[in-house]
């Protein structure tokens, strides 16, 4: 069956933090990290038989969630998770800020490589404890690791935690094996757990291959946890629903009771059906989905280097997030933020939200039909050379 994702679909109206959120009905939002395409049809058909059944009380987690969880990992990325490993919750935020609540106490050290998810910064406040940054360098519009920093930042006795993005959010890199070993071997010769972020992982690029942290070695497995959801790669973030996968029983019983702490022990009837169908029955929809999200990263890449030869973008190897290089303009990104919302009618996230080093870039969201995509290219391009 050959889907179609470029048939346009409005969400105004919705509720849509997305497109209901701009003051102005004219803008056009390329900013939030959610798809405009519909999910792939067996997941709606699987949530229209529910709907149809009229009862949604409080719901339980059925033997064969936890069956196409681990089946999907074994057949498409060859990992094996035992079931027993798995901790479901409402989403890898929450995951990740109750893995931070387990594994630490106030006034610990979480290290992390900035430019990176915003989200990583809140949980590690809000847990009360210190972030640590090891830069990414940027060359050649891509991101590399600098392992001599992060050597020194894993030795400091205080970092107990190190988040990972995998494949990494604003920077666009699917890790290599090779670089995940480096990552590794610091974080155990110090002493530091590795959580690892892999809510991208469905989403790579062909010449690229996600390699899941603890799939390389024993060591890595029992030194580090995984947050995955289908959420990115099916577009139902609203419904809510995550794993952690922790192979040790002593960090795993520490998380778990922190996400029962943190009141997110509890997921919605849909979030549990969506996964199943997801993982059952949408392969084949999300393999068309990433060759449109790779052919519109392509067409961007074009776009910039014919119309705004100055606005390179980085080498894109996963997600669907495009990180573009402003500088040239010589303005704050929040102050471009607002410009281009209130004289360009197009809404960017401004790279300073990801950290100092992303000063000065911007992220476009590129998950969405090729026409919505021209039009945005086509506005930025007009608000720069107005």
């Amino acid at each position: 069956m050959k889907y179609d994702f470029d048939k346009q679909i409005s969400r105004r109206g919705t509720d849509s933090y997305k497109w209901d959120s701009a003051e102005s009905e004219h803008v056009l939002p390329m900013w939030v990290a959610d798809m405009d395409f519909p999910t792939a049809p067996a997941i709606v058909d699987a949530l229209k038989k529910r709907i149809e059944h009229g009862i949604f009380g409080y719901t339980r987690v059925p033997e064969s969630y936890y069956k196409v969880v681990t089946d999907w990992f074994s057949r498409r990325h060859n990992w094996t998770v035992n079931r027993e490993w798995i901790i479901y919750t409402s989403g890898v935020v929450p995951a990740v800020s109750a893995i931070i609540k387990a594994l630490t106490v106030p006034s610990d050290k979480v290290l992390v490589q900035t430019p990176v998810y915003n989200c990583f910064f809140s949980s590690i406040r809000n847990n009360g404890c210190e972030m640590v940054s090891s830069p990414l360098c940027y060359a050649d519009n891509t991101y590399t690791i600098d392992y001599a920093d992060l050597e020194c930042k894993a030795a400091d006795p205080k970092v107990k935690i190190m988040l990972l993005c995998n494949p990494h959010n604003p920077a666009g890199r699917v890790w290599k094996r090779e670089e995940l070993v480096r990552i590794g071997a610091i974080c155990i010769r110090h002493g530091v757990t590795v959580v690892s972020d892999e809510i991208h992982c469905e989403l790579v690029f062909p010449g690229h291959c996600y390699t899941p942290f603890a799939s390389i070695s024993e060591d890595f497995l029992r030194h580090s946890v995984t947050c995955l959801s289908p959420s990115k790669a099916f577009n139902i973030a609203g419904l809510q629903i995550a794993n952690i996968v922790c192979a040790d029983a002593n960090r795993r019983a520490k998380i778990d009771r922190a996400i029962n702490d943190n009141e997110v022990c509890d997921v919605n009837p849909f979030g549990v059906i969506a996964t199943q169908a997801a993982y059952n029955e949408g392969e084949k929809w999300l393999d068309q989905l990433i060759e449109y999200l790779h052919a519109n990263y392509l067409y961007m890449r074009e776009f910039c280097r014919e119309h705004l030869p100055e606005f390179p973008v980085t080498v894109l190897e996963g997600t669907y997030l495009v990180w573009m290089d402003c500088r040239k303009l010589g303005l704050p990104s929040e102050e471009l933020e607002r410009q281009l919302m209130e004289q360009g009618d197009l809404w960017l996230n401004a790279g300073i939200m990801y950290g100092m080093e992303g000063e000065g870039f911007m992220r476009w969201n590129i998950a969405c039909p090729r026409t919505t995509l021209i039009d945005g290219l086509t506005r930025f391009s007009n608000f720069i050379h107005r």
